[in-house]
């Protein structure tokens, strides 16, 4: 599906059926060593697929819902489609989005969320409607979910909280600077995300 996020159009699918993330993957161009992130409903939700140190429990809980991805030891419940192969780990967020949270209770799964905007644009040509993000990917998904907001070109801010003792971001993405106030390091190749 292509559905609307607080960050941007994501495309996605339910974790749990592995023909519906590899045809995700296929649509993104990605590899199985690529990890996928994906969508939880709430901080109990993330504790089933991933550890969730103390540390991390706190800094999440103060950032959720929001457009923050925890990237986390991911648990056995994990698909391995979906996550780092070398760290095993994951990237989790619970967004702010009264649609997304209504597609995680649909479902009662986590859904995986991955930019769609990747897939039709360039550095040079970037999509300028949301009439032309749905007419180049619309084809290629089963349904598109649309609403009323402009389309978005904010990315989600990623926090590496796999060292519970050494918090840090890893892009600058839509509300960065919280993090900082709360204490997250921001790596220094830490890339800011372009919108």
């Amino acid at each position: 599906m292509l559905y609307p996020s607080d960050t941007v159009y994501a495309i996605g699918c339910d974790l749990t059926v592995k023909s519906a993330v590899q045809r995700v993957q296929q649509l993104k161009q990605v590899s199985n060593d690529k990890p996928l992130t994906f969508m939880c409903s709430s901080l109990s939700n993330i504790a089933e697929y991933a550890w969730v140190s103390d540390p991390a429990y706190r800094k999440i809980r103060h950032l959720i819902p929001g457009t923050y991805t925890f990237l986390l030891p991911a648990t056995k419940l994990v698909p391995k489609l979906v996550m780092s192969p070398k760290r095993k780990t994951t990237g989790i967020r619970v967004p702010d989005c009264p649609i997304c949270l209504a597609l995680l209770e649909a479902l009662d799964n986590p859904i995986v969320s991955t930019s769609a905007r990747s897939l039709v644009e360039s550095e040079t040509a970037p999509v300028s409607s949301k009439a032309e993000l749905f007419d180049q990917i619309g084809p290629r998904v089963d349904f598109i979910i649309d609403d009323d907001r402009e389309l978005g070109y904010g990315l989600s801010t990623i926090l590496n909280l796999a060292d519970p003792e050494a918090p840090v971001i890893e892009r600058k993405g839509l509300g960065w600077e919280h993090a900082v106030e709360m204490g997250i390091e921001v790596n220094e190749e830490a890339v800011l995300s372009p919108h």
